[in-house]
């Protein structure tokens, strides 16, 4: 049967099989020390009936050595658990990295339109959750598959060594217990897949409500969010229930049908013993064989249902490590040509799904070291533009090129390198200022990080911080103002020297004494760059050589601020209101 061939949870299970590759030989020894330690457990139990025979027969002289013995292989036995447990844990803390490593790998290569449909609680679910219930499965559950199994054949062939008649009687309920593992199996795989998910579900609500904590309490919802999270951990709590059913009735069930065949034998042989049939020390010997095959019997319903949840978890991890790299490198991608930032969009359209268009066939040209602002009214489709330069999403239609070179036949890190973005709400990493600034040039000089904050008209505040560029800010930089994360923003953007700038309303966080110094230091940044800047005020739009004006999609006019006012309507009513804007700040900064 070939893999495509195979029901899709098997083509998982195989899948996740595959991780254990680079370490087969730990698992081999595992197994190893696992059949071992079973072995030895064979030999005490052989060795217990010499102690029978040898107590029914009165050889006193051989008890101590029959007992020390046991002693003896008991003590190998405890040896080659141990060493089983050190080697298969390690073995599942590896596989475990491995599979993370492989999921966040493909995590930060995976394109925007990729995290535009997925929640980071569902995301972070799998990177957690998921991977832990693989690991134990794979460090440990197929272990102790091969040991059960080794203790099943073997048992069984020294059980038809010592009565072939009361084997018969022994597995005789196998047949009914492979029928209900293979019916338990069918029926835990798809509710505990749904239980994952579910439990992902919670994580997205709590990741939500953690990070927006401030909107959450500034709006009074904490108890309409907790009754979010309440409702959806009822929903887990529901599937996990109808889970815990399934396995409340298989489980206990496929650990009790082997006292049937426990019991049988218990009736049979004594019986045997009785008419003299089988020696006393025999039957001792088989009933503890019994014994031995009835934990690994008892236990294939756990086996099962563990397995099942590591497939569900397994099928999570794939979907995302499958998911297709939209954005990529062309097979024959070349780094970007030297040049002057000379600009392209040569009939660009773009959607973000089929049947909804963004953008309709814009052709704009922007000559290296000038500035175009970007305007329209929201979901013109200004920021969507900018985006397709850098290849944050590939256009639908059409092309954008940069120095002649489409950027889609370019290597994506040459292409970003020489594109500075400044968004509009600015991330920063719970590291140093140094660090963050430094974020896409890990090798900038001091003197550079500090040139490209002075830019930013960030030097300031950040050396009146505790431990100036070394200091350490919170989370998303939340220990900073709006207008300080932003400027940071605009200096991690500025030491990179970039050949194209995006401004995507960098200055609308910061109020208009700093604006008016960002827009200073930005006059300077932007010399000899060609620029892209999606603006709203009208003081930022003036640090623009040409205006182009957006609306529905389409490119509606373009021209200088003067001209404008004259012949687009859509331009004279952000004009107008940024006017209305501008008088009521200054009756704000009177008051």
């Amino acid at each position: 049967m070939d893999d495509q061939s195979r029901p899709p949870y098997r083509r998982t299970f195989v899948r996740l099989l595959g991780f254990l590759r680079p370490y087969k030989l730990s698992m081999g020894i595992s197994v190893v020390l696992a059949v071992a330690s079973q072995a030895a457990a064979l030999v005490i139990v052989y060795l217990t009936g010499n102690v029978v025979d040898v107590v029914r027969h009165g050889h006193r002289h051989q008890l101590v050595p029959l007992v020390a013995a046991v002693l003896g292989v008991g003590a190998v036995r405890a040896l080659t658990m141990m060493g089983r447990r050190l080697i298969a844990g390690r073995q599942a803390l590896a596989v475990e990295m491995d599979m993370r490593t492989a999921l966040y790998a493909r995590l930060v290569r995976l394109s925007f339109s990729f995290y535009d449909r997925h929640q980071t609680g569902q995301l972070m679910s799998r990177a957690t959750v998921d991977l832990q219930g693989v690991r134990f499965f794979l460090g440990y559950g197929l272990i102790f598959f091969f040991q059960h199994i080794f203790t099943i054949v073997g048992v069984t062939i020294v059980m038809f060594v010592v009565s072939v008649k009361l084997s018969l009687v022994a597995l005789a309920i196998l047949p009914l217990l492979i029928a209900f593992a293979y019916r338990y199996s069918h029926i835990a795989h798809p509710l505990l897949r749904d239980v994952q998910q579910k439990m992902a579900d919670v994580a997205t609500v709590a990741e939500e409500n953690i990070v927006g904590v401030h909107v959450v309490k500034a709006f009074a919802q904490e108890q309409a969010e907790q009754d979010k999270f309440e409702t959806r951990s009822e929903a887990v709590f529901a599937q996990s229930v109808k889970a815990n059913r399934q396995r409340a009735f298989y489980v206990p069930l496929m650990s009790f049908l082997p006292m049937f065949a426990q019991a049988a034998v218990l009736l049979v042989g004594g019986r045997m013993v009785v008419h003299g049939q089988l020696g006393l020390e025999n039957f001792v010997r088989f009933s503890l064989y019994v014994t031995m095959l009835v934990m690994p019997l008892r236990q294939l319903g756990m086996w099962i249902g563990q397995a099942q949840r590591a497939t569900a978890s397994g099928e999570r991890i794939f979907q995302v490590i499958d998911e297709p790299e939209d954005i990529a490198d062309a097979p024959a991608a070349r780094d970007l040509p030297e040049g002057d930032g000379l600009v392209r969009y040569e009939g660009v359209s773009f959607e973000y799904a089929p049947g909804r268009p963004v953008l309709h066939e814009i052709d704009l040209e922007i000559a290296p070291g000038r500035t175009i602002a970007l305007v329209g009214h929201t979901g013109s489709g200004k920021t969507t533009l900018a985006s397709l330069l850098p290849r944050f999403y590939d256009v639908s239609a059409g092309r954008v090129t940069l120095d002649g070179a489409d950027v889609r036949a370019v290597k994506l890190n040459s292409l970003r390198r020489a594109i500075g973005v400044i968004p509009q709400d600015p991330f920063l990493f719970s590291t140093t200022v140094r660090e963050n600034i430094a974020f896409g040039t890990p090798h900038a000089t001091d003197e550079e990080i500090e040139r490209a904050a002075r830019l930013a008209q960030a030097h300031e505040f950040v050396e009146a911080l505790p431990e100036g560029y070394n200091t350490v800010i919170g989370e998303r930089g939340i220990t900073l103002s709006g207008g300080q994360r932003q400027r940071i923003a605009i200096a991690r953007a500025l030491v990179m020297d970039p050949r194209i700038l995006i401004l995507d309303d960098a200055t609308a966080s910061v109020d208009a004494t700093t604006e008016a110094r960002i827009r200073t230091g930005l006059t300077e940044a932007m010399r000899g760059r060609t620029t892209i800047i999606i603006a709203h005020r009208l003081s930022t739009i003036a640090l623009a050589d040409e205006i182009v004006v957006l609306e529905h999609g389409r490119m509606a006019a373009r021209g200088t601020q003067d001209e404008l006012l004259g012949i687009s309507s859509v331009y004279r009513e952000i004009y107008e209101h940024g006017l209305l804007e501008r008088v009521v700040a200054e009756a704000e900064e009177v008051a």
